[in-house]
């Protein structure tokens, strides 16, 4: 094994925890890091089918925890929005939508940290599914970004750390393989993509089961509050990358 597989092993590993313990972030983690040692339209691709893999293994411990509403509008929703995102990926101002998506996620995780006032859901509302859902379909289609529209929505729902994890991975599951589709028939999933996803799958397994083991240990109050600080390092992110790229 070369040195860079064994570093992409590293870096699939603690993004893949992540993504266990609070069922969103792997990518956020994972493509930045991974562009420093292969190519964007290798991390992206390589990246989402991780995420499949990922979510089929949550999705077949947790079912009984899904919110299957909101993940079926969801991910329809989503697949409005994964055809701009490929476009964007090809075609768009990478730097620009990161910094845009980054001062967005900032704003809200700090409001939402320290207002009293937080807007909440009581309830599934169709606007909000559309705009999270649509939002999400675009960013995960361009740049493996699925997560922070989804995270804004359960937030939003006040769902409980488990059913937060379980019903982001039932939106991941569907949506990452659409794009998977959509990246083969644009020439993006490719024999390399495959290889690393291949040699990381014995990394991934722990990791998956050892985040599930924090995710039912973490107290509600606490899981939101380390969420919100995730979005707050999240954004920061991308704002320094869309600088300094």
């Amino acid at each position: 094994m070369d040195l860079i597989s064994l570093y992409i092993l590293i870096i699939v590993f603690v993004a893949t925890l992540v993504r266990s313990t609070f069922g969103f972030g792997e990518s956020l983690i994972a493509v930045p890091l991974l562009t420093f040692f292969i190519p964007i339209e290798i991390a992206v691709p390589l990246s989402v089918l991780l995420s499949s893999f990922i979510a089929a293994i949550v999705v077949a411990q947790d079912r009984k925890k899904i919110r299957f509403y909101s993940a079926k509008w969801l991910i329809l929703f989503a697949l409005l929005g994964i055809p701009i995102g490929l476009l964007l990926l090809l075609y768009g101002n990478e730097n620009a939508v990161k910094a845009s998506l980054g001062l967005l996620i900032i704003l809200y995780a700090v409001f939402s940290l320290f207002s009293k006032n937080t807007f909440k859901l009581a309830t599934d509302h169709k606007l909000w599914l559309f705009v999270c859902g649509f939002l999400s379909g675009i960013l995960g289609g361009a740049y493996g970004l699925n997560g922070p529209p989804l995270v804004i929505y359960g937030n939003m729902r006040q769902w409980t750390a488990t059913h937060f994890r379980a019903t982001l991975q039932a939106y991941f599951l569907p949506a990452s393989l659409i794009a998977m589709f959509a990246y083969w028939y644009n020439d993006l999933w490719t024999t390399k993509v495959t290889y690393y996803f291949l040699i990381s799958i014995p990394i991934a397994i722990p990791a998956i089961f050892i985040g599930r083991y924090f995710n039912h240990r973490l107290k509600d109050q606490a899981f939101l509050k380390y969420v919100y600080i995730a979005l707050i390092g999240i954004g920061g992110l991308l704002l320094s990358q869309s600088i300094f790229n």
